[in-house]
């Protein structure tokens, strides 16, 4: 039997009620979890490669792009959630066989979320110049903060499509072709950037020299290099899940695009408090970035190139949850609670394990992932310490991440966004301003440890309630 006969013949045992052992949930996890954490290690990797390249432009460069990351994080993270709304509801409906329901709500979700995308890239136009000077930048970073996020927002929706169709596959438990795409992504981002950002040079190959011609565009090379590349994956994406997918396909019945109130109502009622927490959790890291900002381009870089080294450890946590958030909404979709909690128990302990591992190796090796982002040894030196002291705070991030991948699949959106926003807001934001003012940047990362720490904590005490185990389905 193969790879993808496993993992829909146990799929279909979930949906027919039938038992599962402890040893097939625990393929079942590794199965889903696996495409999506390899392809967000991937990510994670190429985002390094990348930052890696700008790294190589100088510390006012890197700052502009590090200082415009926060805010565009925020507005993907807005319209992930936006399009969570009805991937969830897909998952719930393929739980129950009402797969003709969950392809009309796909054709649903395709008109609702791209007119929601063009409001947001019209609103992140209107921000994109005056923003940089909100967040305190110096001077001479703002006009290329303005060019870089400029740039990203003009290709918001093909972003959001993107956005749409991977997050449909994987609410039908196809993880792989969304991972093999954002793999193709990583690789499609690096190949644009080597192409935009560098002018026209002379390299060296195997000991061989050649010009390898170069746009030169700088910070706007990487900003269009990325948006490229999502380009050409939004079409691709958008592609399987309209004519290839095996149960979401559009092509299998014929069905109106027009929205239906009764599903956006749902739409919202699950995305409102992923959006808003989403809005207030980034805002709080711009806040933070506003913070670090004063303390000048060296921290400002040493800041955004420890996010990006981080990244590598906490992404595997994120590709976990992907397969939760899959898992949970099935299989409350098929009426099965205790193996709902089963599952949740699975992927929480899983991810904290891995991340945990991962953790081990960020902080052995700190100073040389640093050094391959950054040639200023000032930069290098600052970001190390960082990374060491946020590598305790990892497992029980974990545990957060992985936790609220559970309670969005079950469609309980709305006390997980009041942890975080108490968590981030409180906890996190009031010991930055404490800690920053003696400690500098290394304050900032301690304060962000201790409150990756109790939030972890408190996803752990809410996971072991049933308060959340509920369908949004009718």
């Amino acid at each position: 039997m193969s790879h993808r006969a496993d993992k829909d013949s146990l799929l279909l045992l979930i949906r027919e009620k039938k038992p599962l052992s402890l040893r097939q949930q625990l393929q079942l996890t590794f199965t889903l979890s696996m495409p999506a954490v390899l392809a967000n290690a991937s990510a994670m990797v190429m985002q390094f490669i990348d930052a890696a390249m700008v790294g190589q432009l100088g510390a006012d460069d890197s700052a502009s792009v590090g200082l415009m990351g926060t805010t565009s994080w925020l507005f993907e993270g807005v319209l992930s959630a936006f399009a969570a709304g009805y991937a969830v509801q897909v998952a719930h409906l393929l739980g129950a066989k009402r797969n003709a329901d969950a392809r009309q709500l796909v054709r649903q979700a395709i008109v609702v979320c791209l007119l929601f995308s063009f409001m947001m890239a019209g609103l992140g136009g209107l921000l994109c110049k005056p923003l940089p000077a909100w967040l305190g930048a110096e001077e001479h970073i703002r006009a290329n903060a303005t060019i870089y996020f400029g740039t990203f927002m003009l290709f918001v929706p093909f972003f959001m499509i993107d956005i749409v169709a991977s997050s449909m596959l994987r609410s039908s438990g196809n993880m792989r072709i969304p991972s093999i795409l954002n793999i193709l992504m990583c690789v499609l981002d690096v190949f644009f950037n080597f192409l935009l950002i560098f002018p026209t040079r002379e390299i060296t190959i195997l000991g061989r020299s050649m010009t390898m011609p170069g746009a030169g565009l700088g910070v706007m090379g990487a900003a269009l290099g990325t948006a490229c590349a999502g380009l050409v994956i939004s079409l691709l994406m958008a592609y399987y899940l309209i004519f290839r997918s095996d149960e979401l396909r559009l092509t299998l019945d014929r069905g109106s695009f027009r929205p239906s109130l009764k599903t956006f109502r749902k739409a919202i009622h699950i995305s409102t408090p992923m959006g808003l927490q989403h809005i207030m959790m980034c805002s709080a890291s711009i806040v933070i970035t506003g913070i670090v900002a004063p303390l000048g381009s060296i921290a400002l870089a040493a800041n955004s190139f420890g996010i990006t080294a981080e990244s590598l450890c906490y992404m595997s946590g994120y590709g976990i949850a992907d397969a939760a958030t899959t898992l949970i909404g099935q299989s409350l979709g098929a009426g099965r609670k205790k193996l709902t909690r089963s599952f949740a128990w699975i992927t929480v302990l899983s991810g904290m394990t891995i991340m945990g591992l991962l953790a081990i190796l960020m902080f052995v090796f700190a100073p040389q992932l640093m050094g391959l982002m950054s040639p200023v040894p000032e930069v290098v030196e600052l970001g190390a310490r960082c990374l060491r002291v946020e590598a305790w705070a990892e497992p029980l991030f974990a545990a957060s991440i992985i936790s609220y991948g559970v309670f969005v699949g079950a469609g309980y959106t709305l006390v997980p966004c009041g942890i975080n926003l108490v968590s981030m807001w409180i906890v996190r934001l009031g010991l930055s301003a404490i800690m920053v003012s003696t400690m500098g940047l290394y304050g900032v990362w301690m304060a962000m440890a201790i409150e990756l720490c109790f939030r972890g904590a408190v996803y752990l005490l809410w996971l072991s309630s049933k308060r959340w185990m509920r369908s949004v389905i009718d």
